[in-house]
């Protein structure tokens, strides 16, 4: 295997950067690549675009957000332009990536990149209807871009062929094998042909990946890009810090990081489900445009929260590491850790959300004292000390609002406009001093601009408390004598009072009281259950999302082999039935009735 890296440092003795039309490319694809407004090309597309166009294998490894996307797409095209198709309609290149969000930002990029050619690209993901990609590649498709779990259940149909496939291109390979994709990976690479050009795209290279390359992959080119390197004293495009917070005070912590730093938009990552929901609740209730992402949403709520955040509509996605796999979105300035990762591949692929191809970002960690050692381990494996920073002050909120404040008020006065302030001022400038209306103003401002963040926070968050050790060995002071410790004075013994029974109460059901008849419960019978892989989360997740619930108007649930039930108020089982009509929970679709 032979070796070849790059670095992207700024030396006297690098080449100047490259355009794409000094790479070899076919000149449609040149337009394209300039009408999106790229001008020069990244290392990664350097390096990989000439490897790939001279049909080489290759095992890129390159951080997300380097442009690795391009780096495989444009020479992909490019030989698809210049070698005639052996069958006509046939799938020609494949492109596997580990999450339907990833599928769909490479297939648009992969059709932008395509614009000016004839070829077509279908994306191939699971949430999606199946009979409606059927027919995508029935019509004849030469490009698919696909999740292995969905790319195998067409192989198994026989609606995805390919024996014809010239091209195969494995992205963000260490995700994959993370999200347990390696079995589903190795039918897919035994069912193509061994004549295929194989690139393998991946931010860390596990032994995993090594032995897929070793048995697929001919003779593959290794390119590896590092960590940019900069001058002394100059700072990284990601600025990494880290809080040291006690679990109980990270939703105060988390609220004045917030207000400091004023991201556009952030990503905090969460551990599970439930903590994405409560986060999200509590940052909506202080006034954050926030949205939830996690796996217990279908693909249309998954779409409605991506177009949210996408468009500015929603500045906080608050996401579990399953949901937020593979999401390539540009302008994230902020990625917050609420729960540090337990591995530290994940951090990597945290951080990767900001920062992307040269812009700056920011990624902070919330860390319990506990997990200092994890920490230290995600240190080890970036080859970089991440700052503990000092959580925020009221003086230095109070000194950033007035630093927003005096911003917001240069931006008016420039722009003019104060007939009908001026006239008051004018009156009052009769009977006060002018610079004493301007204070009062700018506190009225300032009490009504407060951020509900900041009021919801206590006067300052005390530091976590420190974890006592006790003393041991020989340096340790011994313990007094048990006869010391019994002469100590106790408290007088009080007489033995039997306690009086508590007077019984009656069960009170689950659930939130609706209209005054809480005690009136209704079971739904839902037609999924433990065969089709339904857990008690599944059926939460769905019938809050889609009915307009809280988990708390929920009752008992059971999960049988082939039906599940779920106890909700009488007044709400109308409403559940009705939104959960058709609907589908883990793939399958859902027949509702009340049992009788």
């Amino acid at each position: 295997m032979s070796s070849k890296e790059e670095e992207s440092e700024p030396t006297s003795t690098s080449p100047p950067p490259a355009g794409f039309s000094s790479l070899g490319l076919a000149e449609p694809l040149v337009q394209a690549v300039v009408a999106l407004g790229y001008e020069e090309a990244t290392p990664i597309q350097r390096a990989a675009i000439p490897v790939l166009l001279a049909g080489s294998d290759i095992i890129g490894q390159a951080g997300t957000g380097t442009g690795k996307t391009a780096a495989f797409a444009l020479p992909m095209l490019h030989r698809l332009l210049e070698t005639p198709a052996a069958r006509a309609g046939a799938v020609r290149a494949m492109i596997l990536v580990p999450t339907r969000e990833l599928a769909m930002q490479v297939a648009e990029a992969v059709h932008k990149y395509a614009k000016k050619t004839s070829m077509a690209v279908v994306p191939l993901y699971g949430g999606a209807p199946m009979d409606q990609q059927i027919r995508a590649l029935r019509r004849g498709v030469e490009i698919v871009v696909a999740t292995p779990g969905r790319a195998l259940d067409h192989l198994r149909r026989k609606t995805l062929d390919l024996s014809a496939l010239e091209i195969l291109v494995l992205d963000e390979a260490d995700e994959m094998l993370d999200m347990g994709f390696a079995e589903d990976l190795e039918a897919i690479l035994t069912s193509t042909p061994e004549t295929r050009q194989t690139a393998l795209f991946a931010a860390t290279m596990a032994r995993r990946i090594a032995s897929i390359a070793e048995r697929h992959l001919r003779e593959p080119e290794r390119i590896t890009i590092k960590a940019e390197k900069r001058a002394p004293g100059k700072m990284p495009l990601v600025r990494q810090a880290a809080y040291l917070v006690s679990r109980r005070q990270k939703g105060f912590a988390l609220g004045r990081i917030l207000e400091f730093e004023d991201p556009t938009s952030a990503i905090v990552f969460c551990r599970t489900r439930i903590e994405v929901d409560e986060l999200t609740d509590t940052l909506k209730s202080h006034g954050y445009g926030a949205q939830a992402l996690h796996g217990g949403l279908d693909q249309r709520q998954r779409d409605r929260v991506m177009q949210l955040f996408r468009t500015g509509k929603a500045d906080v996605l608050v996401a579990t590491d399953v949901a937020a796999r593979g999401l390539d979105i540009d302008h994230v300035s902020h990625v917050i850790n609420y729960d540090i990762p337990t591995a530290p591949e994940v951090y990597v692929h945290r951080i990767g959300r900001t920062g992307r191809i040269g812009r700056e970002g920011v990624a902070i960690t919330l860390v319990d004292p506990r997990e200092q050692r994890t920490l230290r381990h995600i240190e080890t494996l970036i080859k970089q000390k991440i700052e503990m920073a000092t959580l925020p002050t009221l003086a230095a909120l109070k000194a950033k609002r007035l630093d927003t404040t005096r911003a917001a008020l240069i931006t008016r006065i420039t722009g003019g406009d104060f007939d009908e302030t001026r006239a008051l001022v004018q009156s009052l400038a009769e009977d006060f001093e002018m610079i004493e209306i301007a204070a009062a103003a700018l506190a009225l401002f300032q009490a009504e601009s407060d951020s509900p963040a900041g009021k919801a926070a206590p006067a300052e968050i005390p530091p976590p408390p420190s974890r006592p050790t006790r003393p041991y060995g020989a340096g340790a002071p011994a313990r007094p004598p048990r006869a010391s410790r019994a002469a100590e004075p106790r408290e007088a013994a009080r007489p033995y009072r039997r306690p009086e029974p508590a007077p019984e109460r009656p069960p009170r059901p689950r659930g939130k009281a609706q209209d005054g008849d809480s005690a009136l419960r209704v079971v739904l019978a839902f037609s999924v259950g433990k065969d089709d892989g339904v857990r008690p989360a599944d059926l939460v997740g769905a019938i809050t999302g889609e009915a307009g619930i809280t988990s708390r108007d929920l009752g008992a649930i059971r999960i049988n082999d082939e039906f599940s039930t779920v106890e909700v108020s009488q007044s709400l089982a109308t409403q559940v039935v009705r939104a959960m009509k058709g609907k589908k929970v883990r793939g399958e679709r859902v027949d509702v009735k009340p049992m009788p």
